[in-house]
């Protein structure tokens, strides 16, 4: 194909630059369709070409047909590119694992967002994901945003990676007031680069504020087997847009201190601790402290390896008695590495988006005791109608500020621990002002 565009691009004296201006092509892809980089055009792509060089039916029969032998000759990505390594291993979160690559391997959602609190283990749920999806021969191309969690090795670069670096700025970078669009180009590029094979792109640590729908929507329409994967902390909101809300891992009951089938918090917390005090055997007591860590925390994977760090320089009773006192006094570098910001300004943020009345709700649970409720209690304390009320109570579980638990048919809510005494911490601030 590349060798027929540069014969007949040659035998009607027109250069690179030329043809591209003629069919609206971008010199770099007519450039890559002749090198033989690009060997899966899209059927757009062959006939603007086709049209920009003048050819006759016999001659575009021929072009169209080197075309379809391309697509169907192998992969536009040479090699499947391969997502980052992670360093740790993940617990707890076989479900939630199961769940995406099923429904992402399938093609049955194309777009997935997964959204949580800033150290509940997106970025890692994402690398787990992608990884079993490449372990069956899809492609998966990679893109972190600055500040994205960096506990992994980087992921395969290749041809590909200026590519959809381009593309993915092109798709969430609005376009300054007052100018043109621009991007196309860069989005034509990627989507030269997948065709129609299938591909999972996934962007970790999504800034906020949604992507530019038309040019998101031209993607997935160019390469029909392309999936996105994105990780955030609130979703965009946007039509197509399967929300996946990570919650916290699993706390053990009160007084439940079984060490040998404890819920993956505990597994997660104890794992930490080791790595802090190799030595560490956990007795019963030990265990019951464990247990009540989790549950002040809520399960909240980040927090969890937070205060298990502190370890080193007290036990494990002292301990939990900083935790009651305030759970996120010692939880400042959850954010990450140097110049992030902490848990409790994360967090500070992540409520200050809500709706108003959604945080007024929120404010009226957290002068409640800490105890579990229903949809029916927050129709009782409001006075609102049930519909009102459930779509403010969903704005709190997708802010993280609520933990739903699903048991014998009924749900049930329960504010966490960590945007309690956030939430005590802003009210004091406000009386004092």
């Amino acid at each position: 194909m590349g060798a027929l565009i540069r014969a007949h691009r040659l035998r009607i004296g027109l250069t690179q630059r030329e043809l591209a201006d003629l069919s609206t092509i971008s010199v770099r892809a007519i450039r890559d369709l002749e090198q033989g980089k690009a060997r899966r055009p899209r059927p757009d792509t062959v006939r603007l070409m086709a049209d920009a060089l003048r050819l006759g039916p016999r001659a575009r029969t021929t072009l169209e047909a080197a075309a379809q032998q391309g697509r169907a000759g192998g992969h536009g990505l040479a090699e499947p590119p391969a997502p980052p390594t992670a360093l740790h291993a993940v617990v707890g979160r076989e479900a939630e694992t199961a769940v995406l690559a099923g429904e992402l391997g399938s093609g049955s959602e194309r777009l997935v967002h997964v959204v949580g609190l800033t150290g509940m283990g997106k970025t890692r749920l994402a690398l787990e994901v992608a990884d079993r999806l490449h372990a069956t021969g899809m492609p998966v191309l990679w893109h972190a945003f600055q500040g994205a969690s960096a506990d992994h090795l980087g992921p395969d670069e290749g041809p590909w990676s200026a590519r959809v670096a381009a593309a993915v700025s092109a798709l969430c970078s609005p376009a300054p007031e007052g100018t043109a669009a621009g991007g196309g180009e860069s989005m034509a590029g990627l989507a030269e680069l997948i065709g129609e094979q299938p591909a999972l792109l996934v962007l970790d640590g999504v800034p906020a504020g949604p992507p530019r729908f038309e040019r998101l929507t031209a993607l997935l329409r160019s390469c029909p087997g392309l999936r996105l994967l994105v990780t955030s902390d609130q979703p965009w909101r946007i039509p197509g847009e399967r929300i996946f809300l990570l919650s916290p891992l699993e706390v053990p009951a009160e007084g439940d201190v079984d060490g040998v089938a404890a819920p993956a918090s505990v597994q997660v917390f104890l794992g930490h601790l080791r790595r802090v005090r190799p030595e560490f055997v956990p007795g019963p007591a030990d265990l019951r402290f464990a247990a009540r860590v989790c549950l002040g925390l809520d399960g909240h994977p980040g927090a969890l390896a937070a205060a298990a760090s502190w370890l080193v320089v007290c036990d494990l009773p002292a301990l939990c008695d900083s935790l009651d006192a305030d759970p996120t006094a010692l939880l400042d570098h959850l954010g990450g590495g140097e110049g992030a910001a902490d848990f409790r300004t994360a967090l500070h943020l992540r409520l200050g988006r809500l709706p108003e009345d959604a945080s007024a709700l929120l404010d009226a649970l957290c002068g409640r005791p800490a105890a579990g409720f229903e949809l029916g209690d927050i129709t009782a304390l409001t006075g609102r109608s049930l519909p009102e009320c459930g779509r403010m109570l969903r704005e709190l579980l997708l802010a993280g500020a609520v933990r739903a638990t699903h048991e014998g048919g009924g749900s049930r809510f329960r504010v966490l621990g960590l945007v309690r005494a956030v939430c005590r911490g802003r009210a004091v601030t406000a009386a004092r002002a």
